[in-house]
C-alpha cells in the first residue's frame, strides 16, 4: 500500500502524476486527505481523498508520499501526519517527498547523512543532507525530487523501488516518456 498525503495547497502535478504512474503499475494507492476528504490543490482543482490520516495502517504501508507546493506546510503542521512519518521511518518504509516537502524530512533529521534533493532554497532546512546533482534521488528508503518539472520522473522512481526497474522502464515506454 502506498499512502499519498494531500493537504490544501498541494502541487497538482507532484501528486497526480505519481498517483497515475503508480496505479498504472497496479500498485495499491490510497489518497489521504489531511484536513478532510475534500482537498483543493494549489491550482484550484478539487480532489476527493479516500481516507483520513487516522485511517492509515502503517503496518500495511510500503511507502508514504508527500507532494510539495504551498500545501506542504499543512502536512507538516498536522501532528498525526508527523507521527505517521516517524513510524514509517522507524519501520524502514519508503518515504518519498518532492519539491518543498523534503524540508519536512530535513527538519526532523531524517535526511541526515543521506543524499537528497529539494526545490532550490529549501536546502537550508536540510542542512545535514548531502545535496544530490540529479532531479530525483534514491538513498536507501528515502526518495526525494526537485519539483513539479520532474513529477513524471519521480513517479517512475517510485515504481522502480516498489516494482523493479523492468516495470518502470516498460511504463515509460508505454507512456511515450522521453525524459
Amino acid at each position: 500500500m502506498v499512502y499519498i498525503f494531500l493537504a490544501n495547497g498541494f502541487e497538482d502535478i507532484e501528486a497526480i502524476a505519481p498517483i497515475d504512474i503508480l496505479r498504472r503499475a497496479k500498485v495499491e494507492v490510497k489518497l489521504v486527505g489531511v484536513g478532510g476528504k475534500t482537498i483543493k490543490s494549489s491550482r484550484g482543482i478539487t480532489v476527493e481523498a479516500e481516507i483520513l490520516p487516522e485511517d492509515v495502517d502503517i503496518s500495511k504501508a510500503k511507502m508514504i508520499v508527500f507532494p510539495g507546493g504551498p500545501g506542504y506546510s499543512n502536512l507538516e503542521a498536522h501532528p498525526l501526519v508527523m507521527s505517521i512519518l516517524h513510524q514509517a521511518y522507524k519501520n524502514g518504509k519508503y518515504i518519498a517527498a518532492i519539491c518543498a516537502a523534503p524540508s519536512i524530512l530535513g527538519k526532523r533529521g531524517l535526511l541526515s547523512g543521506k543524499r537528497g534533493i529539494c526545490f532550490p532554497g529549501y536546502e537550508k532546512y536540510c542542512s545535514d543532507m548531502i545535496l544530490a546533482d540529479e532531479s530525483v534521488c534514491i538513498d536507501g528508503n528515502i526518495i526525494t525530487a526537485k519539483g513539479a518539472g520532474v513529477a513524471l520522473e519521480f513517479g517512475f522512481a517510485l515504481v522502480k523501488v516498489l516494482c523493479g526497474e523492468e516495470v518502470s522502464e516498460q511504463l515509460k515506454k508505454n507512456m511515450q516518456y522521453i525524459g
